[in-house]
């Protein structure tokens, strides 16, 4: 609920003075939905595929905080590359279960995730402004 001239109280998160809803805004637009562009779509596999090497050639000799560092690092980078999209959430959690972490997970999770973006409809252009409705 707004007040007078359609200004925010200061508590709001819409408020520019509340922190939280500055690192929240900042958030948003930094882990939205990246368009999928070629490069973007090769540079996402590409630390996939190599976070599942990393993690299976490194297996035998269990070397447990480098492989949590490479999948930290593939969380991270996928986020930048794709944008969030709530499937990588399962996917980082997995790699911290025994044995399911040999399994070529984070190249799955990027074809899923470019699977659904691309069979999602396009967005509107941020400039469209809704239909006014006239009462």
């Amino acid at each position: 609920m707004h007040l007078v001239n359609d200004v925010p109280p200061s508590n709001s998160p819409e408020s520019p003075d509340n922190p939280i809803g500055r690192i929240w805004r900042w958030l948003a637009a930094h882990v939205a939905a990246q368009p999928l562009t070629r490069k973007r779509v090769i540079a996402a596999y590409t630390v996939a595929i190599t976070t599942d090497v990393i993690q299976l050639a490194l297996l035998p000799f269990q070397l447990l905080p480098v492989v949590q560092f490479a999948d930290t690092a593939a969380m991270v980078l996928t986020v930048w590359i794709l944008g969030f999209h709530i499937l990588l959430l399962p996917t980082f959690m997995l790699e911290f279960v025994p044995l399911l972490d040999m399994l070529p997970t984070w190249t799955g999770c990027v074809w899923l995730v470019i699977r659904q973006r691309r069979n999602q409809p396009p967005a509107p252009p941020a400039s469209a402004k809704p239909p006014v409705i006239d009462i």
